[in-house]
């Protein structure tokens, strides 16, 4: 017996503009923002474990402390540019390369 299809699947891109608005509203953007800084922690926390490192180790030799770069990955904190520089410089041995 062949399933019935469920013609009442909404798109990723349809829910978020359900939730938050289209692309450009203020509560979109303010979302889109909050999701790119999440990312950028998990990117964090996936080097920081590939690279055998715990976080009171990277921040060692980050010259921060455990409790930030554990802020950074749990997306509690802002990051400036310059800290995460360093964070993948030093700590990563890395360079940090951005497009817009």
């Amino acid at each position: 017996m062949k399933k019935p299809i469920n013609n009442n699947l909404t798109s990723f891109e349809d829910h978020l503009n359900q939730q938050y608005g289209k692309r450009g509203t203020p509560e979109r953007e303010k979302f889109e923002e909050g999701f790119e800084a999440f990312k950028l922690g998990a990117m964090i926390q996936e080097l920081r474990i590939e690279s055998g490192l715990t976080q009171q180790q990277l921040a060692d030799k980050c010259g921060t402390t455990k409790t930030y770069i554990s802020r950074i990955e749990n997306n509690a904190s802002d990051i400036r540019l310059s800290t995460l520089m360093r964070i993948v410089r030093e700590g990563f041995g890395r360079h940090l390369r951005l497009s817009i």
